[in-house]
C-alpha cells in the first residue's frame, strides 16, 4: 500500500487528519497528491506534510492509483462529473468520505464501472481516535478493501458493514455519536455548576470521568451493563442516580433519537442523489 500513489480530492480538515495520519505511519510524503480550490490550504499541507499539491482535480486522478473524495457532499457531483473522463481512463479506486452519497449515484457521476469504497468517518478522527464505517461496491476487490481498510486506520478504528444501507445507521450511531455525548457531558457540568462547583472546576471533572469511562470500557472484555453494574452499589449514590435516569425513560428516548437521525440520514441520501 505505502508504494502505491493516493490522491485526497479536498484538503479541509478531514483530508488533513488522514494525510497526517498515514505519513505518521510511515506512507511517503511524495506518494501523496492533493487538490483543492482554496490554495492556502494546499500551500498549508505542503508545508507541513512535503505532499504534492494541485489546483487540478483531475491532475490528481491522472497520478493516483487511490482518490479519496474529501470533500461536501453537497459539491460531490460537479466534483465526479469534472474528474470522470480521468477516472475512465485511469481507473483508480474511489474512496468517498462524503456522507449521504449513494455508491449508484457516485458510480453514474463517474461514468460508470468504478470501484468505489464507502466511509462514514467522525470527528475523533480528527485527534486520532475515529470510528469509521466502510462498505465497498461490487466492483472492489480485496485489494481495493485492504487499501481503503488501512488508510482509515490511520486515525483510528475501521469497520466494514455488510450493507450499504446500514451506513445510515452508522451515521446515526458514531456519526453523529460525539454531539450525544458533548451533550450529556454539558447537562452534567451544568448540574454541578448549578449545584455549587464552579464551572472550571465542573467542566474538567466531566472531561475526566468521560474519558476514564471510555477508556475502561475499551480496555474491558465486559460490556457497559457489566461494568454500570460494578460501579452501582446498592442503596448507594450511583444507584440513586441510575433510578432517576431509569424512571425518565433514558433508554427510550436515546433509541428514539437514533431511530431520527437515522431516518434524516436517509432522506438526505435520497435527496442527494438526484
Amino acid at each position: 500500500m505505502k508504494n502505491q500513489t493516493l490522491g485526497f480530492i479536498g484538503a479541509g480538515n478531514m483530508a488533513s487528519s488522514l494525510i497526517g495520519g498515514l505519513i505518521s505511519d510511515g506512507y511517503p510524503a511524495e506518494n501523496i497528491f492533493v487538490s483543492d480550490v482554496d490554495a492556502a490550504k494546499l500551500k498549508d499541507l505542503a508545508t507541513r506534510f512535503g505532499i504534492h499539491t494541485f489546483e487540478d482535480n483531475r491532475a490528481v486522478v491522472e497520478q493516483s492509483r487511490t482518490v479519496v473524495l474529501a470533500v461536501k457532499p453537497q459539491i460531490l457531483e460537479g466534483v465526479a462529473r469534472e474528474i470522470a473522463a480521468a477516472v475512465q481512463q485511469t481507473g483508480p479506486l474511489i474512496i468517498s468520505i462524503a456522507a449521504g452519497v449513494r455508491e449508484a449515484d457516485l458510480d453514474r457521476w463517474l461514468g460508470g464501472g468504478a470501484s468505489i469504497v464507502r466511509c462514514m468517518p467522525n470527528t475523533p478522527a480528527l485527534v486520532n481516535a475515529g470510528a469509521t464505517a466502510l462498505h465497498a461496491n461490487d466492483r472492489a476487490g480485496s485489494d481495493h478493501k485492504s487499501a481503503a481498510e488501512a488508510i482509515v486506520r490511520a486515525v483510528g478504528i475501521a469497520v466494514w458493514v455488510e450493507r450499504e444501507d446500514l451506513l445510515d445507521l452508522v451515521t446515526a450511531l458514531s456519526g453523529s455519536g460525539p454531539a450525544y455525548f458533548f451533550l450529556f457531558m454539558e447537562a452534567m457540568e451544568d448540574a454541578a455548576a448549578e449545584m455549587g462547583l464552579d464551572k472550571p472546576t465542573a467542566r474538567l471533572l466531566t472531561q475526566q470521568t468521560a474519558l476514564g469511562a471510555a477508556r475502561i470500557a475499551i480496555e474491558s472484555e465486559d460490556g457497559p451493563a457489566e461494568l454500570r453494574r460494578r460501579v452501582t452499589s446498592p442503596g448507594g449514590t450511583t444507584e440513586k442516580a441510575i433510578d432517576v435516569f431509569e424512571r425518565g425513560s433514558l433508554r427510550s428516548l436515546v433509541r428514539d433519537a437514533m431511530k431520527a437521525a437515522n431516518a434524516r440520514a436517509a432522506e438526505l441520501s435520497k435527496q442527494l442523489g438526484g
